[in-house]
């Protein structure tokens, strides 16, 4: 097995103590996302390495935003956007594809 050293796990974990994150405060099993409700108040939450505690509380998500990354000044720049799926040519060469059976006419011959 290729099993991780328990010093780096350790470090890994220790390295996400202290980092924060918005939660909606919705009622019920409402909204979960960041992007829904953007207006509704968010509860800050900070990792002490084992679970996440009350930290804070913002109004709205831009508030939020300006808690959780005050020391860079800006969000996290989105990586690459991906293709959507389905615009493709159908012509990919994955594993998933089938051959294409060359074309034919209906007794047999190839086309010219």
């Amino acid at each position: 097995m290729d099993d991780e050293p328990l010093k780096d796990w350790a470090e890994r974990r220790d390295a996400k103590i202290g980092r924060l994150r918005a939660v909606s405060v919705v009622p019920g099993n409402g909204p979960r996302g960041s992007h829904l409700r953007p207006e509704a108040p968010r509860a800050i939450e900070r990792w002490n390495g084992h679970s996440w505690e009350p930290h804070g509380f913002a109004a709205n998500l831009a508030e939020a935003k300006a808690i959780i990354y005050a020391e860079t000044k800006e969000p996290p720049a989105p990586g690459p956007v991906p293709k959507p799926l389905g615009t493709g040519t159908g012509t990919g060469t994955g594993k998933h594809r089938k051959p294409q059976a060359p074309r034919t006419h209906g007794d047999g011959r190839a086309p010219a």
